[in-house]
């Protein structure tokens, strides 16, 4: 099997877990303690979710990245969509485990600040003053709207963790 369908694979099964798809026949805390449960060292959780975000942020970046193009579409979708799984996995009430690997882990390596920055100072320097004012009015926004749309979707539905 291939890298990218089995990242796509992967970011599939965190998204149905996270709309509560599969929430009935599977509970994504209970997979982690079972994963955990020889408790390894919270960087070795860290690691294995920063490897799927990485993957995922690739992946991403692969679909919506295109020359030509000025304004860092895949960027912004990677800040909104990390945004709102984190705040759904916190929102959820995910412990320790869950959050090392998720929010730390993925989310992390899946969101990126930095690619944010550089983007908007270069479209700056570049001479797209409003895409550059765009993009970081955007960026955070977006992101805290995605937030609140989690804490909105968990608490309505009675999601937890």
């Amino acid at each position: 099997m291939s890298a990218p369908v089995v990242a796509v694979a992967v970011v599939g099964v965190g998204l149905a877990l996270e709309f509560g798809w599969l929430l009935d026949a599977f509970s994504l805390s209970s997979a982690v303690d079972t994963l955990t449960a020889y408790d390894p060292e919270p960087a070795h959780i860290v690691g294995t979710g920063g490897a799927i975000g990485a993957i995922a942020r690739h992946l991403v970046y692969q679909l919506l990245s295109r020359e030509g193009r000025a304004f860092p579409r895949a960027t912004l979708t990677v800040n909104v969509v990390g945004s709102f799984v984190f705040g759904a996995a916190i929102f959820a009430g995910a412990g320790e485990s869950t959050v090392q690997l998720i929010g730390i882990g993925a989310c992390g390596s899946f969101t990126t600040f930095s690619s944010f920055s550089v983007d908007t100072v270069g479209l700056w320097e570049q001479g797209h003053r409003r895409l550059a004012v765009l993009n970081a009015v955007g960026n955070l926004a977006l992101s805290l709207l995605a937030i609140g749309f989690a804490w909105l979707l968990v608490t309505g539905l009675g999601l937890s963790l």
